[in-house]
């Protein structure tokens, strides 16, 4: 009788793997107990163990050898690169899925054990390491987006540097992404009977605007990414909701603009509030002040001695022309009344174009010129 015992190992790797054999031989013997004799111990090749299914640390575009550290970075990179909302792809929507597979594998000590050791079908045929059992993989690869990003402004992960880079004021379509409060995806948790649910904490953006749209009115279309409450009183969606902001003429900064029950919502809790603060973009002409914009006028030291005309820019596109025939001293101000922003009580009326002179003072004068703005200037 043959006994034959082996002994393997399999990497990741798709490379040849020599089996250790012991051949064992039982001999008979009549009305004496079996003798035993091993005849060899040797390294023999065996057939070549390809691990099947995914490779996720292509997947991710990082190496075997990656840290925890590095595995993160490339899912940032690759999720912000082909989340749906922001790639058109056909195949976006699978790719972001792969990449959040991916993800919790690689970052799963017990699972990116057993797949380094036997790939992706070693995890989905039970193989376990310490009663680690099959896997698959169900998880919203939008929940884990957002988990991912926890603790972050999700205002700046879309339109900050982050993403795009874009100026998203010019973007017809922005987009927020709200963090889930009092609870996440699947929780176990939940309101002992007769314990109502309370309000969420209300979800609060800046929203910036430009004077110009101050000036004309406007209405900012906000794509929001929201968590909601699935019939069977647990489990939690993400779905998208468009939110029109309007902004009417005049509306000074601080306003603020609510969407009641707009928001997330939890077992434990009914949906939130969304408002949105209003905030200036600065203007590269003009500083706001209230209904009034602010100008900088300079002029030359001759022209604030000996008068001049400025032509001054409005928020329409108009240059004014504002004659100065008095001396002006520097921080000196005029005004062009009804020029400025509409009044947010009656935006039929306008505040004012205010313009300050700022006088460019020559760093340094001929001695014959010297001499005669002495002379010129003795008697004043």
């Amino acid at each position: 009788m043959v006994l034959i015992w082996t002994q393997f190992g399999v990497k990741h790797k798709n490379v040849n793997v020599k089996c250790k054999v012991r051949v064992m031989h039982r001999g008979d013997s009549s009305g004496s107990s079996s003798a035993e004799s091993t005849r060899s111990e040797q390294d023999t090749p065996c057939l070549s163990i390809k691990p099947t299914g995914k490779d996720f640390y292509k997947v991710l575009g990082v190496s075997p050898e990656s840290n925890e550290d590095e595995i993160k970075k490339a899912y940032r990179k690759m999720a912000l690169k082909f989340h749906p909302d922001k790639n058109s792809d056909a195949d976006a929507e699978d790719k972001f899925k792969e990449i959040a597979e991916a993800y919790e594998i690689l970052t799963d000590p017990k699972k990116r054990s057993i797949y380094d050791q036997f790939g992706e079908e070693g995890l989905k045929s039970g193989i376990s390491m310490t009663g680690q059992g099959n896997h698959n993989f169900h998880n919203d690869p939008h929940s884990t987006f957002s988990s991912f990003f926890h603790g972050s402004d999700h205002f700046d992960i879309f339109f900050g540097s982050e993403f795009d880079g874009e100026d998203d004021l010019f973007n017809p379509f922005r987009r927020f992404t709200f963090s889930h409060v009092g609870g996440s995806a699947g929780s176990e948790g939940g309101l002992r009977r007769g314990q109502r649910r309370l309000q969420g904490e209300a979800v609060v953006h800046d929203l910036l605007v430009t004077l110009e749209e101050v000036m004309h009115g406007c209405t900012k279309h906000v794509k929001i990414a929201r968590s909601r409450l699935n019939p069977d009183g647990r489990s939690l969606r993400s779905e998208d909701k468009v939110l029109n902001v309007v902004v009417k003429k005049g509306w000074k900064a601080g306003t603020k603009i609510t969407f009641p029950r707009e928001g997330d919502e939890t077992p434990n809790s009914t949906p939130a509030d969304i408002t949105f603060i209003l905030r200036d973009k600065e203007h590269p002409q003009y500083k706001r002040d209230g209904s009034n914009i602010v100008y900088t006028a300079q002029i030359t030291l001759k022209e604030a001695l000996c008068g001049c005309t400025v032509n001054v820019p409005t928020l329409d596109n108009r240059m004014m022309p504002l004659p100065c025939s008095d001396v002006i001293k520097p921080g000196a101000v005029r005004r062009l009344r009804g020029e400025g922003l509409p009044l947010p009580k009656s935006p039929s009326q306008r505040g004012d174009l205010v313009v300050e002179f700022q006088v460019l003072f020559p760093d340094r004068i001929p001695p014959q010129s010297r001499e005669i703005i002495k002379h010129s200037l003795g008697q004043c």
